[in-house]
């Protein structure tokens, strides 16, 4: 078969996404690639098509376990042959896996990294039986030091790939990495003349929003009211923040798991597995928690703190809508968040291992990308339009489907305000930070304002009538617009620039975009000019009866994938079961027309689901 049978065969797609056959069709080429593809977007099928076709076997280093066995559960359910090599197995069955590789079973090989320096891995890889034909590095930002899940173990891929007698085709997946850390993959990985495909970051599927609540864990549950029924994801920064905010959630009925790097291993796999397999709807989870778990159906991810950098808030939101269908990204952010990070930034214990200089480098680029993060958390512009900006990307600023582009907002000249806050740089000698500055002309009297004397400033209490919150914003703005700068230490001193300097000089005007003052009957959540979540591309909204059979179609599911032992979205994901519900086939040939419909599984579990559409459609009639 060629690419495009396998395609429809295996997988039950009638065409590829962008980026994906240029990928494929350079690997069968014999080249090396590097794919920068956003989460959902298909990167595992431009390895997986290859692999069936380029004879021998195909390694995946892949970070986690958990992947490592959601990937080769969905290739066994499309009725492709594939097996994981980790610490998960017994001795006995690492035997038995590594005996049927050499006899030619399997096509694709998952593998930690750590797992290639083996005595017992690397006799089986230099066995003059085995042919390896490609190694896929999954999550290859990991390489790197400048990206956000820097793992060691993975510089050891390249002295494993030197060691193997004939060199096998590399290629490279990612979702996040700037440019710097796209440079970096290259040349750690020693890619030989790579095709470079990046496809771009944007999933449209996704609504972006930022909120400021007086009480966040309130924020929270109004928004889990919102998405009743549906699976979600909660980030937390800390494992205490976990525990509190999952115990108050279970005393309030909701169905909600946890899991952070505190638990056991038994716990942390049990918790997961819950979650996965729809026994439970809500997971509270720290940072630890997400790495290529490959949950389909999440229909929303809400940050309860801000993370540390954009990286991780990008990849740890993008586990929403991965079947392609809207789902919602909610940032609630607090002003201790940036504190919290600022200190897991100055203690962080991987930074150890490096030398001073390089140590150095690293915090730098660290609490730059933390300014960057809490610049989302404040800007007025299109939120989507940001994050495409920071991985360097540009379009249109304006996405129509994030909280910014749907509030209305005006241009309000901040001027005076704006020379207060640069007033008290100045008069200070731009020696402190922002909270000083905010202090300052707050008029607050703590043992530190009073300890810097700052309170025998000029523009001591200038402000004092003005909210906390909107001095921040504008001096968060006055950053963003360039009339500040802040040293890349600690401390983020801020300096005044020359354009700040031309508004204290009465030279410039400044303007910020401000939310629009409503009236009562207005003030509620802007509405989201989104697609309901049983949609597919095209469809419009579902009818009633449609909603109804997606409802007896999930139960389907749900039955199918309790027999079977796999999570329900590996059976079908949400965007087949939807498509089913507007298709509504009638035999096989309509049934194999449906998106994410193979004909293995069709074998498998195809008559049962058009028997389900059938009694749908004649309890209608």
């Amino acid at each position: 078969m060629n690419q495009y049978e396998i395609l429809k065969h295996y997988f039950g797609y009638d065409t590829f996404r962008d980026g994906q056959e240029k990928l494929i069709h350079a690997i069968l080429e014999g080249r090396d690639v590097l794919g920068i593809m956003p989460t959902g977007a298909g990167k595992s099928l431009c390895y997986q098509i290859p692999a069936l076709m380029m004879g021998g076997i195909t390694l995946v280093i892949s970070p986690l376990i958990s992947l490592m066995k959601d990937q080769v559960s969905n290739l066994n359910q499309a009725g492709i042959l594939a097996a994981y090599l980790n610490s998960s197995l017994t001795p006995g069955q690492y035997r038995k896996v590594l005996e049927l590789a050499r006899g030619g079973r399997y096509p694709i090989i998952y593998v930690a990294p750590e797992r290639l320096v083996t005595e017992d891995f690397l006799q089986f890889a230099l066995d003059p039986q085995v042919n390896i034909s490609m190694v896929a590095v999954d999550e290859a930002h990991c390489v790197s030091q400048w990206g956000q899940d820097f793992r060691p173990s993975y510089l050891k891929i390249v002295d494993f790939i030197k060691r193997l007698p004939k060199r096998p085709v590399v290629s490279a997946f990612t979702a996040t990495a700037t440019a710097e850390v796209r440079d970096d993959i290259i040349d750690i990985l020693m890619l030989q003349e790579p095709e470079v495909l990046t496809t771009g970051f944007d999933r449209t599927n996704l609504y972006f929003g930022v909120q400021t609540p007086k009480d966040r864990y309130q924020a929270l549950v109004e928004l889990l009211e919102q998405h009743k029924a549906e699976s979600g994801i909660v980030y937390c920064l800390t494992r205490k923040i976990v525990e509190e905010v999952c115990e108050k959630l279970i005393k309030e009925g909701f169905s909600v798991t946890r899991y952070h790097a505190g638990l056991s291993d038994a716990e942390r796999k049990h918790n997961q597995e819950e979650f996965i397999y729809d026994n439970v709807r809500i997971m509270v989870a720290t940072n630890a928690f997400g790495m290529g778990i490959d949950k389909s159906n999440v229909r929303f991810v809400i940050h309860y703190n801000m993370p540390k950098n954009m990286e991780s808030y990008y990849q740890e939101a993008g586990r929403a809508g991965r079947d392609g269908e809207p789902a919602e990204c909610i940032l609630l952010y607090g002003g201790q968040d940036v504190i919290t990070n600022q200190f897991f930034i100055d203690h962080n214990q991987d930074n150890d291992a490096l030398d001073p200089m390089t140590r150095q480098l690293v915090m730098e680029r660290d609490r730059e990308r933390l300014r960057k993060m809490t610049f989302y958390c404040f800007t007025h512009e299109c939120l989507r339009d940001y994050i495409l900006r920071y991985f360097g990307e540009y379009g249109s600023n304006y996405c129509g489907n994030c909280s910014n582009c749907l509030t209305q907002f005006e241009n309000t000249d901040v001027t005076e305000m704006a020379k207060a806050l640069l007033s008290c740089i100045e008069s200070s000698r731009q020696r402190y930070g922002a909270a000083v500055i905010i202090d300052t002309v707050h008029g607050a009297n703590t043992a530190k304002i009073r300890g810097y004397r700052m309170n025998e400033n000029p523009e001591y209490g200038s402000l004092a009538k003005v909210p906390v919150y909107r001095l921040r914003q504008i001096l968060n703005q006055l950053q963003l617009d360039s009339y500040l700068t802040a040293t890349n230490d600690e401390y983020a001193i801020l300096r005044l620039t020359s354009k700040g300097l031309s508004v204290l000089n009465n030279e410039e005007t400044v303007w910020m975009k401000l939310v629009k003052e409503q009236n009562n009957s207005e003030k509620e959540t802007p509405k989201k000019s989104r697609k309901k979540k049983n949609t597919l591309a095209g469809a419009g909204e579902f009818t009633e009866s449609e909603e109804t059979l997606f409802e007896t179609l999930r139960r389907l599911r749900a039955q199918i994938a309790k027999e079977e032992k796999v999570p329900p979205y590996i059976v079908f994901s949400d965007k087949t079961l939807t498509h089913m519900c507007i298709v509504k086939p009638e035999d096989k040939e309509e049934m194999l027309s449906v998106s994410g419909v193979g004909e293995f599984k069709y074998e498998k579990y195809g008559e049962r689901f058009l028997e389900a559409i059938r009694n749908q459609a004649d309890i209608k009639a």
